[in-house]
C-alpha cells in the first residue's frame, strides 16, 4: 500500500512522475527506480536533487504531462506566502475566480481561433502569450483551491 503523501509536496509530485512517466524519468536523470522512490517516500532521509528534479520535470513537459515538481514547489511556495500575508480566502470566492479566469482563457483560445485573429485561423505568436497567460492565472488559481481544500 502507498504511503501518504501531501498533495503538494515534492514526494507526492515525484510519485506521479515515476507513476506516469517512469522510464523517461529514469533516462532523464540516470538514476534507479528504487533511488527515486526512495526520494519520493517522506519518511525517509533520502532527498531528490534539484537537478533532478528539473530533468523529471523536463521529461514530464516532453511527454506531453505536466511539470509535477513544478507544480508541487509553486503550491509549496503559495502556502508559505499565505502564511507571510495571512490571507484566509475563502473557498467560494476562490471557485468564482476560477470560472472568470476558465471563462478568460476559453474566449482567448476561441479568439485566436476565429477568422478575425491576428492571423486568421492560424493562431499568432501573441495570442499564444495570451492563451498561456490564462493558463498560468487559472493553475495558479486551482493551487489555491486545493491548498485552500488541503488546509481545512
Amino acid at each position: 500500500m502507498p504511503k501518504p503523501r501531501d498533495i503538494s509536496s515534492v514526494e507526492a509530485g515525484l510519485s506521479l512522475a515515476i507513476k506516469n512517466n517512469k522510464d523517461k524519468v529514469m533516462i532523464a536523470t540516470g538514476k534507479s527506480e528504487s533511488y527515486l522512490r526512495k526520494c519520493s517516500d517522506p519518511s525517509l532521509p533520502q532527498q531528490l536533487d534539484h537537478k533532478d528534479a528539473i530533468k523529471i520535470d523536463r521529461a514530464c513537459i516532453e511527454a506531453g504531462l505536466m511539470p509535477y515538481l513544478f507544480e508541487a514547489h509553486r503550491a509549496i511556495i503559495v502556502s508559505e506566502l499565505k502564511k507571510i500575508k495571512g490571507s484566509n480566502e475563502d473557498l467560494n470566492d476562490l471557485l468564482i475566480k476560477f470560472t472568470i479566469l476558465h471563462g478568460r482563457l476559453m474566449d482567448s483560445i476561441k479568439s485566436a481561433k476565429s477568422s478575425k485573429g491576428d492571423q486568421g485561423i492560424k493562431i499568432s505568436a501573441a495570442e499564444k502569450k495570451d492563451i498561456f497567460d490564462a493558463f498560468e492565472k487559472l493553475e495558479t488559481k486551482i493551487l489555491k483551491i486545493k491548498k485552500t481544500i488541503e488546509d481545512k
